[in-house]
């Protein structure tokens, strides 16, 4: 090959190079009409936190491992006044003053204490989630609004609300509360009171986290991903080479009849294989 075309080549591969980098830098296509509510890179959202009147949920980055989301599940103390007294039935209480008079008292209870918040490592649909806060974007700007169309819209007198942590720095939002309880998602930015129609799919996962977002799997592993398998019970034990390729059916054979599928121990293992957890330890709970 002459000098010539070696750097014709070369000067070909560096102009690919060059067009790959600018295609991986470019800022991802949006949808028509679609706007900005807060414009971030993905690597600074460190913590999204979404606020209920009882309840929050929270995904954060794994300070050791970027790539791995947790979430994070805690209820809130009741507020005081949100749990009616117990009225006790006209018996005057000894020391409160005189029987004929005492028309009764008000035993006042105790607020039951709240639960810690709850750690569970995020699943593929956490991570993918994460990823769609930042840069923040909505279908429209309604802009500044008055406090009646406030109102109507629920976002007046709300309790939920919505924390982005960008490099350390937090952004708070306001979500509005249906009359409802279903309805648009709307959303007012706090630093300037705008207001924003949010895309249908960006709440649900937040509002529905212990179901959605928490990693269930027992295991990583595709079903391709084992030769054979042993199965225990005290001292005895019987062992099973797999043959076959997904989308194909994975065979199981016995060790010493590898030509003779056993289908009872094919469903057995796929039944085993499929169990998902109803409950899980969170981090740091025994």
């Amino acid at each position: 090959m002459k000098a010539r075309d070696v750097a014709v080549q070369g000067v070909l591969a560096g102009v690919a190079l060059v067009a790959a980098f600018l295609v991986w830098q470019r800022e991802p296509s949006r949808a028509q009409g679609e706007v900005t509510v807060e414009d971030a890179q993905a690597s600074a959202l460190d913590r999204i936190r979404y606020d209920e009147e009882a309840r929050f949920v929270e995904l954060f980055r794994d300070p050791q491992d970027r790539d791995t989301v947790w979430v994070r599940l805690g209820n809130k103390p009741a507020k005081p006044g949100s749990e009616a007294g117990t009225t006790d039935g006209g018996v005057a209480q000894p020391g409160l003053g005189d029987a004929g008079t005492d028309a009764g008292s008000i035993a006042t209870a105790s607020p039951a204490p709240v639960p810690p918040p709850r750690e569970l490592r995020g699943n593929d649909v956490a991570l993918k989630l994460f990823s769609r806060f930042a840069p923040l974007r909505a279908q429209r700007d309604l802009g500044v609004l008055d406090d009646k169309k406030l109102d109507e819209i629920g976002l007046a007198k709300t309790e939920r609300g919505l924390t982005l942590t960008l490099d350390g720095t937090p952004r708070t939002f306001l979500l509005a509360t249906p009359a409802s309880g279903w309805g648009a998602p709307y959303l007012q930015r706090t630093s300037d009171g705008h207001v924003f129609l949010l895309g249908p799919g960006l709440l649900p996962d937040l509002e529905a986290a212990s179901s959605r977002l928490v990693d269930r799997r027992l295991h990583t592993f595709d079903v391709d991903g084992f030769d054979h398998i042993v199965i225990s019970t005290g001292t005895t034990s019987r062992a099973f080479v797999a043959s076959g390729k997904p989308p194909g059916a994975v065979q199981l054979s016995p060790v010493d009849a590898p030509s003779t599928p056993d289908d009872f121990a094919r469903n057995w293992h796929d039944r085993l294989w499929r169990l998902t957890p109803v409950e899980l330890l969170g981090r740091g709970e025994a």
